[in-house]
């Protein structure tokens, strides 16, 4: 399998105000441009462009194309189970919708410490293994978005689970808060191979500041300003594929020039790549280093730098990006540790700051900012 998938989230659209308006023409040709290159891999889900992406599938692609010339994956989101009878009615659904008769990847979706209790409570993970079995799902995984640690629990507690769909970038690679690259050591330390989802983190990697740009193209200049994000995900051994929401025929045709024959980033791209970080790192909404010097021996224990990192990455996004990751993050994480309204405002964090951060401001900061207050 080439290592790009189609991504079916952000699809071309007849009204851009309109999720549900998928430009079906359009999309048939984008689709029948990548086949025609030997791309396979199609990722949907339930509840993508209002609902209507599964349809949109039999329609583009079902309907067009032999079953056996590619791969579909979707997925089952717990925040649409309220009893166990919700999995076999909405699988059945989306049979129905794609008119797949089968899915190649089926995925529990959007695993993070409070949906995996309901995952739990509503058997899930052995009702996939049952699809498997029924010759209705070839491969199990599940998407994820949480911390390395939790990661190593559901792996270890789940071996079934043959991959799982990981965010990936390389502003993420060393966030505190996503901790893209730790998701992907563990996954690979336990052999489970890796899908990609956000490689251009939304489009944000696919417009960056003047400086960061022409570092980039001055090494590179006819490559795509995207596509060093999707080389650099792609580039990593444990991975399988990459998904990008392609949402016009511009960036499938991008995306497959350099994909169809992909070569993994050198040493002098890696480089570069590091150093684009750097400019879009070097200033801050909270200029936090993440010694965590203020954590230690604090009562309410509040991961600081980590929601300090999780609100600098969400200041760093597409203003019109429709969803974006870093609150499902900071609240996932706030399940176990202490949330940012939790501060009494004791001041122990201050005293001990290196940058002499006012941290109690900007955890209450942190809490209205994501919805708390």
């Amino acid at each position: 399998m080439k290592k790009l998938g189609f991504g079916l989230m952000r699809l071309p659209l007849l009204n851009q105000e309109d999720k549900a308006s998928i430009d079906l023409e359009q999309t048939k040709q984008m689709v029948d441009a990548f086949l025609d290159q030997g791309f396979t891999y199609f990722d949907t889900a339930w509840m993508y462009c209002k609902f209507e992406s599964e349809r949109a599938v039999k329609e583009v692609l079902i309907d067009r194309h032999p079953r056996d010339s590619f791969t579909l994956a979707t997925k089952l989101h717990a925040g649409f189970l309220n009893c166990a009878e919700d999995r076999d009615r909405i699988f059945e659904e989306q049979l129905k919708k794609t008119g797949a008769e089968y899915f190649d990847y089926y995925l529990l979706h959007a695993i993070s410490r409070e949906l995996y209790e309901k995952y739990d409570r509503y058997d899930c993970f052995n009702w996939i293994q049952e699809k498997k079995k029924a010759g209705l799902v070839r491969h199990i995984g599940f998407s994820f978005h949480d911390n390395a640690d939790f990661l190593e629990q559901v792996i270890t507690e789940h071996p079934e689970m043959e991959f799982v769909q990981l965010q990936i970038n390389y502003l993420d690679w060393d966030s505190d808060g996503i901790q893209s690259r730790l998701c992907y050591e563990t996954a690979t330390r336990h052999g489970l191979p890796v899908i990609v989802m956000e490689p251009v983190k939304g489009g944000t990697l696919a417009s960056l500041p003047p400086a960061a740009e022409q570092l980039l193209k001055r090494l590179h200049p006819d490559w795509s300003i995207p596509s060093w994000a999707i080389r650099f995900a792609a580039g990593l051994d444990n991975v399988i594929t990459v998904l990008s929401g392609m949402s016009n025929a511009a960036q499938l045709a991008d995306n497959t020039s350099y994909m169809a024959q992909f070569e993994p980033l050198g040493d002098a791209e890696l480089a570069a790549i590091r150093q684009v970080v750097r400019i879009l790192n070097q200033d801050p909404a909270i200029p936090c280093t993440g010694c965590s010097y203020c954590t230690d021996g604090c009562p309410m224990n509040i991961p600081i730098p980590t929601y300090f990192s999780l609100y600098n990455a969400d200041l760093q996004e597409k203003k019109d990006k429709d969803w974006k990751p870093q609150e499902a993050y900071y609240f996932n994480l706030s399940t176990e540790d202490g949330r940012a309204e939790s501060c009494i405002g004791c001041g122990q964090c201050e005293k001990v700051c290196p940058q002499h951060l006012p941290i109690i401001e900007h955890l209450k900061q942190i809490s209205t900012y994501f919805g708390e207050a």
